[in-house]
């Protein structure tokens, strides 16, 4: 009993400790921000910081209101395209694909979750910019190359956790539904999704970040023009690629700038997960 005892010890010691090891970093990257950002936007003013539509280091002006509104554009339209469609995939495959095309899809799924983002910023930028210049209107590099690369960038995730959530509904929710006189797509769409409806927002949530933080991909479709898009063909510079684009050679206040815009992240994507919590507490209740 001993040895049993000491094995779970120290598993429980390891477990600990890679538990504060997280919440460590974490910290570390809390203070790193605040302390370097929050002087920074002291100097400069919050009204100015945050709604002020210039963004010249040269003459000492920044404004980031056309980055902040840039990413929540580029994040709803990535929203768009990948929440709908990554969870009717991930319905799919958990309650209608037989066995063979199950087989074919998911390791097709797994494998968009390995291309790396510049890959997707490379496809984004031979095809899809391309094929938005000739068909549409503006120069292709715009908001809406962004959105639908990044809504294609967090399939893998969105499918992956709701379909584990999907495939962890006890059987009987779906027997009992059949029981009552419920039809196939009726008892999946009706019980199942329902009772899996934590794991899916998860999933969403944490596809969303990553559409959020993604930056390679985006600074190769975007435009990167910090101005506010009059519409979805023009070009358009998020956050996280305001900070790549400069801190190469930023120094004193332009780069206490560009790291108070990181403070400006952390709380915008805080803000985000807030909500979604939110959402999935009052759609456990009904």
């Amino acid at each position: 009993m001993s040895h049993v005892h000491l094995k779970e010890g120290i598993a429980k010691a390891l477990f600990v400790a890679a538990a504060g090891i997280s919440i460590l970093a974490v910290a570390l990257i809390c203070v790193f921000l605040f302390a370097n950002g929050v002087p920074a936007i002291a100097q400069i003013g919050l009204p100015e910081f945050l709604f002020d539509t210039t963004w010249r280091p040269a003459n000492d002006v920044y404004g980031i209101f056309p980055m902040i509104v840039g990413s929540i554009y580029v994040t709803a339209g990535a929203i768009v395209v990948g929440v709908p469609t990554g969870l009717l995939c991930a319905i799919f495959l958990s309650r209608f694909a037989s066995g063979r095309v199950a087989a074919v899809l998911k390791p097709g799924v797994e494998l968009l979750a390995g291309i790396p983002s510049v890959v997707y910023g490379f496809f984004g930028l031979v095809v899809m910019v391309p094929f938005i210049r000739d068909n549409m209107p503006g120069r292709g590099l715009s908001l809406l190359a962004a959105a639908v690369l990044l809504g294609i960038m967090i399939l893998p995730t969105i499918i992956t956790v709701a379909q584990s959530a999907l495939d962890a509904v006890p059987k009987k929710y779906y027997e009992g539904a059949l029981a009552l006189g419920a039809d196939h797509e009726r008892a999946v769409f009706r019980v199942i999704v329902p009772a899996a409806v934590s794991g899916i927002m998860a999933g969403i949530v944490l596809g969303v970040g990553r559409a959020i933080g993604e930056t390679m991909a985006v600074i190769m479709v975007a435009g990167n023009q910090p101005a506010v898009p009059g519409s979805i063909f023009d070009g358009v510079r998020t956050m996280t690629a305001n900070i790549v684009l400069e801190m190469g050679y930023a120094a004193d206040l332009h780069r206490g700038a560009l790291v108070a815009t990181g403070v400006v992240l952390f709380v915008f994507i805080l803000l985000i997960t807030m909500l979604f919590n939110v959402i999935k507490k009052r759609g456990e209740m009904k």
